[in-house]
């Protein structure tokens, strides 16, 4: 209303001062509360005197059903499993002359069941009887639904913190147990979660083996709010150790100060045993348990390293047994295998503690003397080698004789990396042999016409990329389901002059070993890049271009900024490239790997796993890379329709992949019978002769004007 509107006229004002009706008043309060007044006598069957008219839309019966029981009493539609609780709730109130108030559950005319509360009150005539009882009843459904889901929803918790798999805890920041679920107490060792509650008053120190990890833990959940999968060695309660990994979060009041701790605890010594017996066998010989060749490139740069900052000299000193080749052909590998234990052993005790013993390959073996004063000190140990060797070896009664072949080279003299010293070492064994066995030899830059003439491959290598002599090939990859091209492999190919065409096989490994590999890798991925650009700007249909990547490459610290440079450089969309690491390489250092494929994915290119089926995954790994296809090796492709096993392993592949969300290549697909047989059994995407051998970028742009892949009836 308008404060300032005139006046209303006398007659209604008067209006105003009309007496309250009281009857009307009551009227519409009844008829518009949301729920049922009521009067009913206190008798056996507690009959209805009156209710209201909302009666209807409580109980779906009009008043005058209800009112003295005309068509059904009140207490008949009071469940039957609460009507003996509601009477013993009733009666006790009015004994004591006090209001009542009790919730249960009545079914409607429709049959529906609601939950009702009542509250009400006795009331006596004029002699103190107790006559009626009067009150008010209500629906409660909604609330009594919204309690139950809330009680599920604790009840589910309550289970869950019961008897969940992992360990969950509640602590201070000071480092007490405020809660802690059976999962925990088990892992800890003790008998329950108030057992170890009591026992851990001072978890860095009772529980850590290393108290500054806790430390660690607390100053990352300060700084972060979370901490995922931290790992630490602890105590269990009988003193043994295992290893953990904690998630955990911060837990703050309104006012933003922390209150406690809370996460959950694995036990993953299982899983870090299991790490370190892998990390053991890709850096150890498994039939001696020396280092392999892959340490022993580190034993040579540590040894190099400490060499250049005490003056004195390394010596690598490459062992070749005799004959070996006849003894383990004509006795069997069983008896080769434990000559080559003697050896080990033999050489072992030839050295110095802080010398190594390593196993290349076969009957190879690699020795590295440091802290070496003259070559006098060198030809000290290898005559005393030597005559280890030769002493007769007795095996299951039978006598051997043996011996070896030996060729040393020197830092700084012959080389001042791992790699050149070991071709050094390896020249002179061969001229020890050629000298007639069981002999040593220095090594000599006249040594071995082999040398040169890799050391000329190797040059010309170095000047091939400068010289525009690398050309790329590109062989289709092609959908399953439409025929259509939809992605290319990038392979590399060598057009060196007076030579012709050298594939990859003839200098790849001479590029890794040199280093050459970054900055030819470099250059096949931004080629790659730029050529696929090329034709999606020609208006070609865009098309996925992989690159394979050499372990080399991976482990280069530039590597994500290189890929991106091509990208940007290119203008070409990440989605449109994909990055190609082989299984075993993969699998080689899991761990240390992942963490790199992480960032590359965080760029938007895809990965791919190529060869697989050749290595040793492990599930475990590979469901946590990020990996976006599996590429079959050939070698099962190739007698899928023929080799019921190779069939058996492609199948189970394919089938793997698409578990684990992972598209499926063919590689090697040379036959109509391939094709139908991967089409049959859901392989996703397919690449090899069929279709096309690898081709320039010319011929593979003729591909994409025609969209689809004409197999070519290739077989070869």
């Amino acid at each position: 209303m308008n404060r300032w509107a005139p006046p209303l006229p006398a007659k209604s004002a008067r209006t105003h001062d009309a007496p309250l009706d009281i009857t009307r008043l009551l009227t519409t309060i009844t008829t518009n509360l949301v729920g049922m007044i009521y009067r009913c006598r206190v008798d056996a069957c507690w009959t209805m005197e009156y209710v209201s008219d909302c009666c209807l839309r409580l109980t779906g019966y009009r008043p005058d059903e209800i009112v003295f029981n005309n068509r059904i009493s009140y207490e008949q539609i009071t469940l039957p499993d609460d009507r003996e609780r509601v009477g013993r709730a009733i009666d006790a109130a009015l004994k004591q002359n006090e209001t009542f108030e009790v919730e249960y559950r009545i079914q409607r005319a429709d049959g529906r069941v609601l939950w009702v509360l009542e509250r009400g009150v006795g009331i006596r005539d004029e002699t103190g009887r107790l006559v009626w009882i009067e009150g008010y009843i209500q629906d409660i459904s909604q609330r009594m639904a919204a309690n139950e889901m809330l009680h599920e929803a604790v009840r589910r918790y309550s289970s869950l913190f019961e008897h969940a798999t992992e360990g969950i805890f509640q602590t201070t920041p000071e480092g007490r147990y405020l809660n802690a679920n059976p999962a925990l107490a088990r892992i800890y060792g003790h008998a329950s979660p108030d057992d170890l509650i009591t026992y851990l008053q001072d978890i860095p120190r009772q529980l850590y083996v290393l108290p500054e990890r806790r430390a660690e833990f607390v100053r990352l959940l300060q700084e972060q709010g979370v901490v995922h999968n931290f790992e630490s060695q602890v105590y269990r309660r009988d003193g043994s150790i295992i290893w953990i990994s904690e998630n955990a979060r911060v837990v703050k009041d309104t006012d933003g100060s922390v209150q406690f701790f809370e996460g959950t605890v694995v036990d993953v010594t299982e899983r870090r045993l299991h790490d370190e017996k892998l990390e053991y066998q890709a850096s150890h010989d498994s039939l001696t348990g020396l280092p392999n060749r892959s340490l022993l490139r580190d034993c040579i740069e540590q040894a190099i390293a400490k060499a250049r900052r005490d003056g004195h000299l390394v010596a690598v000193v490459f062992v070749d047994l005799d004959h070996f080749k006849l003894i383990n052909d004509s006795l069997g590998h069983h008896v080769g295998d434990r000559l080559l234990l003697e050896v080990s052993d033999r050489l072992i005790a030839c050295v110095r503690g802080h010398d190594s013993v390593a196993r290349q390959g076969g009957d190879e073996f690699v020795i590295v003397l440091t802290e070496q004063n003259d070559e006098n000190e060198i030809i000290a140990v290898v005559s005393r080698l030597l005559e280890a060797i030769s002493q007769p070896w007795i095996d299951n009664g039978q006598e051997y004789g043996l011996s070896c072949s030996v060729g040393v080279s020197c830092y700084p003299r012959d080389g001042d990396d791992p790699d050149g010293l070991l071709r050094s070492a390896d020249a002179a064994m061969y001229k020890a042999k050629a000298s007639g066995r069981s002999t040593y030899h220095f090594y000599t830059p006249e040594l071995n016409q082999a040398i040169s003439e890799r050391l000329e491959l190797e040059n010309s290598l170095r000047h091939a990329l400068e010289r525009e002599e690398f050309r790329v090939y590109y062989q289709p990859r092609v959908d399953v389901s439409s025929g259509r091209i939809i992605g290319a492999e990038a392979l590399i190919r060598w057009d060196c002059p007076g030579k012709g065409i050298i594939p990859p096989d003839s200098f790849i490994s001479i590029a890794e070993e040199t280093g050459l590999i970054i900055p030819i890798g470099q250059w096949i991925l931004h080629e790659a890049c730029r050529q696929n650009s090329l034709w999606q700007r020609a208006g070609l249909p865009p098309i996925n271009v992989s690159v394979n990547l050499s372990p080399i490459q991976f482990r280069h610290a530039g590597l994500v900024q290189s890929v991106a440079a091509a990208l940007a450089q290119a203008g070409l969309d990440p989605t449109h490239l994909e990055l190609e690491l082989t299984e075993s390489f993969v699998m080689h250092d899991a761990e240390r790997i992942n963490v790199a494929m992480q960032s590359l994915k965080a760029l938007g290119v895809d990965i791919a796993v190529d060869d697989f089926g050749t290595g040793y995954s492990s599930l475990s790994y590979l469901k946590r890379f990020p990996v976006d296809r599996l590429k079959v090796d050939k070698s099962f492709v190739r007698d899928i329709d023929s080799d019921p096993d190779d069939a058996a392993i492609v199948r189970a592949i394919i089938t793997l992949g698409h578990a684990l969300g992972l598209k499926v290549v063919a590689e090697g697909v040379e036959t109509h019978a391939h094709l139908e047989f991967l089409r049959q059994h859901g392989c996703d995407e397919l690449q090899g002769y069929y279709f096309s051998r690898p081709v320039p970028a010319v011929e593979m742009e003729t591909l994409l004007r025609n969209a689809r892949a004409t197999p070519s009836g290739t077989t070869g």
